[in-house]
């Protein structure tokens, strides 16, 4: 899909002009496409890549897909298992502050994140966002969790509104706010999903999620417009402006997630939340801004860690 987006993106890349580049771990980067994003990442000041990985191989397609690899540090690793454990290592011991996958499996890269002794594990769960430059839409968008948690529980779902609002505090946003989705507005027994998102506000409440203001449920039509809302009776300081959408479970904003990139032109950059450190996730499919956009915002990320973790 060709995006041209709509300048959000730049806006956070514009933010990153005055940070230093952070050192980042790049496991498996053995593809065209993967070995350029951390690449371009790099003379864009974003990063100072570590690739990890059979170094012949990176070496051989470098020099096929005409990449200058410069004083870049490579890290030789046998194989992919390798690559994933010798790139969560150099985070372990302080050498890199990001992890990005390169092109192995998301699989093999959060095995090696989540194990119990030589992972990455914090007290939270992980979870993913979507950052989206949605034509339509007035700001960035953060729509989560569409790629790890599956059928989320309402202690997952703490974690991962937690992941997404300290995510969004790093992005500039003072107080996110976070429209908690379902299908109706009202809360009713006979759709789980809806008693999750009135749980959810009253922990944010009562403090047991912090920094931002959460509302829910709402239908996406109220979370998107104000003047749906309004139609329905909802008085609401997040419908029509939320900053973060949070899904019932992940095949509904994995769903969603796509409609608005393929739909509505979007692009998307994307993070894990919740270890130790931010995991840039690309894809193949991913377009060169969307790419650089994941780097962009997991380098904001990481220098609001440093100054309060």
């Amino acid at each position: 899909m060709n995006h041209t987006g709509t300048g959000k993106y730049e806006l956070l890349l514009a933010r990153c002009k005055t940070l230093a580049p952070v050192r980042t771990a790049v496991a498996h980067p053995c593809e065209a496409a993967a070995l350029e994003g951390a690449l371009q990442a790099a003379e864009q000041g974003l990063i100072v890549p570590i690739l990890v990985g059979p170094v012949a191989k990176i070496r051989e397609i470098a020099a096929s897909a005409k990449l200058d690899l410069g004083n870049i540090e490579l890290i030789d690793a046998p194989h992919s298992h390798g690559s994933a454990a010798g790139a969560v290592r150099l985070v372990r011991e302080g050498k890199a502050q990001l992890l990005m996958k390169g092109s192995l499996h998301t699989d093999e890269l959060l095995g090696a994140v989540v194990a119990r002794d030589t992972g990455l594990r914090t007290g939270r769960r992980l979870s993913h966002a979507f950052i989206m430059d949605v034509p339509t839409y007035h700001k960035v968008l953060i729509v989560t969790d569409a790629a790890i948690n599956i059928a989320p529980t309402l202690e997952d779902k703490a974690d991962i509104c937690q992941n997404a609002i300290d995510l969004a505090m790093s992005l500039a946003m003072a107080r996110p706010k976070v429209a908690v989705l379902a299908a109706v507005e009202t809360v009713t027994s006979k759709m789980p999903a809806t008693l999750d998102a009135a749980a959810l506000c009253k922990m944010a409440d009562r403090g047991q999620i912090k920094g931002g203001l959460i509302d829910g449920p709402l239908a996406f039509d109220n979370a998107i417009s104000k003047e749906a809302a309004q139609t329905k009776g909802i008085t609401s300081e997040v419908a029509g402006d939320p900053d973060i959408l949070l899904a019932p479970d992940l095949e509904a904003a994995n769903i969603l997630a796509k409609l608005l990139t393929f739909l509505a032109n979007s692009d998307s950059a994307g993070l894990v939340l919740g270890a130790k450190v931010p995991i840039i996730l690309t894809s193949r499919a991913d377009s060169v801004r969307a790419r650089i956009a994941s780097c962009a915002v997991a380098v904001l990320a990481a220098h609001a860690r440093a100054v309060k973790p």
